[in-house]
């Protein structure tokens, strides 16, 4: 099938589908500022979404990436990638929930599904990601889900511009927050 009504699918669709997202974000933060996209996915290898995440962060979009495993972004260096934060979580549950969630100007948009954004997921695959339409559903997931494992800082490790990660730990006077602890 070539078209769908709502799915994004791959083969074929879904990463131009995810790149035309990207830009979109660009060009709203150009015209109203406050431009934000976040992304929870096992793996960010496929070339093409990196260097379209590196163009929202020259244009000032705010970009947080959750990605648990290999992640060929380098996210904090000068005038390429500094609007972009990565981390990664590895705790008691083996994770697989890819979430992509971009603000658009205020008229948010959330995917789920099974694609990591890699060239096997992503060009010889079929994989799908689906749109959460129900405004009260999008928030939870949004908050309850994306947001929590954002914010873990127990458990996260932050990617640093040299590769290298660091364990995330909370800022003086901030709670801990073990996003698995707080899933259970």
């Amino acid at each position: 099938k070539q078209s769908y009504r709502k799915l994004l699918v791959a083969p074929d669709l879904m990463k131009d589908q995810i790149l035309a997202r990207i830009e979109r974000e660009i060009e709203q933060h150009r015209q109203k500022g406050d431009g934000y996209l976040a992304f929870k996915m096992n793996a960010l290898v496929d070339r093409k979404c990196v260097q379209a995440l590196y163009r929202a962060s020259q244009a000032g979009v705010k970009v947080d990436l959750q990605v648990r495993g290999i992640c060929c972004l380098r996210p904090g260096l000068p005038g390429i990638s500094d609007n972009i934060t990565v981390t990664s979580v590895v705790g008691r549950f083996l994770e697989h929930p890819r979430i992509y969630y971009f603000r658009n100007g205020g008229d948010e948009e959330l995917l789920m599904g099974s694609a990591d954004l890699m060239p096997r997921n992503l060009d010889r695959r079929v994989e799908q990601l689906f749109p959460i339409e129900n405004p009260d559903l999008r928030e939870s997931v949004y908050e309850h889900i994306l947001c929590v494992h954002l914010r873990d800082n127990m458990q996260a490790r932050r990617l640093l511009s040299d590769g290298q990660y660091e364990s995330v730990r909370p800022k003086e006077g901030e709670p801990e927050l073990n996003s698995h602890a707080w899933m259970i």
